[in-house]
């Protein structure tokens, strides 16, 4: 994917430099640009997402203003020079742009003239909010977070969900295909903007307080590790995978990749956390940060001693240290939707809502095959190989 350095006059879209678009995200993810970039849209991501190709791109008004931007990441559909694009957690922009509809099909075109026989973008938009107060009063037998009436409707997510749909745009996974979002649509937040230490401390119910005094009584201590810890906490979460039935799939070369990539790109933007206990990890959590948002990425923590709480211990330990840098919110990312005690998955979610914070869904991840039969041809072809993937 070619790159170009200086905007022209013209208004439209044209790529970017690494360093030109950077200093977009830099400027968007402070408190006066908006206070709000994923960090899947940071150019680092671009080096961690091995197997794909990139490309930074940006939107300019007539007078030469940049009005937003995106790192597109490319992948090739295996026998055909034809690419499956993807905008994880983006475009950012304005959102409520009057031109939304002109921006998305300048998007379009210039997909079109690289190759692309499809797109998938993840607008960063909250669309229903639940306190965990309004989640555990709802809780029962096959009862879900989307049967609950929510405390909060964006409007704004409400009219672009409208807007895409008119736009021929498909929300993923509604039509069964493809596997639906690759990014969690229903995140756990824990609001900090506004509040003292010991506000959050008391957001944390009764459980949650013990837990992490049981930690402390017990000699618990945590840390920040650096790049040789992460054997350790891959080996941990192995044993996480085969004890909660998941499978992440992600080497440990693939988080070193990550760790490098994202502390190259600004030092200490990611952080390994460690419990240990009698000289032992017993838990190590990886968390992000980028302007006024911080995200817990990845949790792992051994078998045995699990009664000392070791996660709840580094839980806090995070929430401290975020809380003390600045930032507004502490997205402990996905979350399953049910609230049905019986599923073996609700047990993530009762551990997140013992935080007090809330569950905000998403706007989701929509797609669009580009025109042509051939293009929707290689679309579901591309879905089901994302699928067995």
């Amino acid at each position: 994917m070619t790159q170009t350095s200086e905007p022209h006059r013209t208004p439209g879209m044209r790529a970017l430099t690494a360093e030109r678009y950077a200093a977009f995200v830099r400027g968007r993810s402070t408190e006066e640009g908006g206070g709000y970039v994923s960090f899947l849209q940071c150019p680092s991501w671009a080096v961690v997402k091995e197997g794909w190709k990139s490309e930074y791109v940006g939107w300019f008004d007539g007078e030469g203003r940049q009005e937003g931007a995106a790192l597109i990441l490319y992948r090739q559909l295996p026998g055909v020079r034809r690419y499956f694009a993807y905008i994880p957690e983006g475009p950012v922009m304005d959102w409520d742009a009057p031109d939304l509809g002109k921006r998305l099909r300048t998007l379009l075109d210039h997909l079109r003239g690289a190759g692309a026989f499809a797109v998938r973008m993840g607008p960063p938009l909250t669309y229903r909010t639940w306190s965990a107060g309004t989640l555990k009063g709802a809780v029962g037998a096959g009862r879900r977070v989307g049967d609950v009436v929510p405390d909060l409707v964006d409007p704004l997510g409400a009219s672009v969900a409208d807007r895409l749909r008119a736009a021929g745009w498909q929300r993923c996974g509604e039509d069964g295909q493809g596997g639906g979002d690759a990014q969690p649509r229903y995140l756990f937040e824990v609001p900090l903007a506004d509040r003292s230490l010991d506000d959050v401390w008391s957001g944390l119910n009764q459980e949650w307080r013990r837990n992490v005094k049981k930690a402390t009584t017990a000699g618990v201590e945590t840390a920040i590790g650096d790049a040789s810890c992460l054997s350790d906490f891959h080996a941990l979460l192995r044993l996480t995978e085969q004890r909660d039935g998941f499978r992440l799939g992600r080497s440990q070369e693939y988080f070193e990749r990550q760790y490098q990539a994202l502390n190259e790109e600004e030092p200490g933007r990611m952080r390994l956390y460690l419990a240990r206990h009698q000289d032992e990890i017993l838990a190590a959590h990886t968390v992000i940060n980028l302007g006024r948002r911080a995200w817990y990425l990845t949790g792992a923590s051994a078998d045995h001693r699990r009664e000392v709480r070791p996660s709840n211990a580094l839980q806090w330990r995070i929430i401290r240290d975020v809380h003390a840098a600045g930032a507004a919110v502490y997205d402990m990312r996905g979350v399953p939707d049910t609230l049905d005690p019986q599923d073996r998955a609700f047990g993530l979610m009762r551990w997140k809502l013992g935080t007090g914070g809330q569950v905000a869904e998403t706007l989701g991840e929509w797609e669009l095959p580009l025109q042509g039969t051939v293009n929707r041809t290689l679309h579901r072809a591309m879905q089901a190989y994302l699928s067995r993937r």
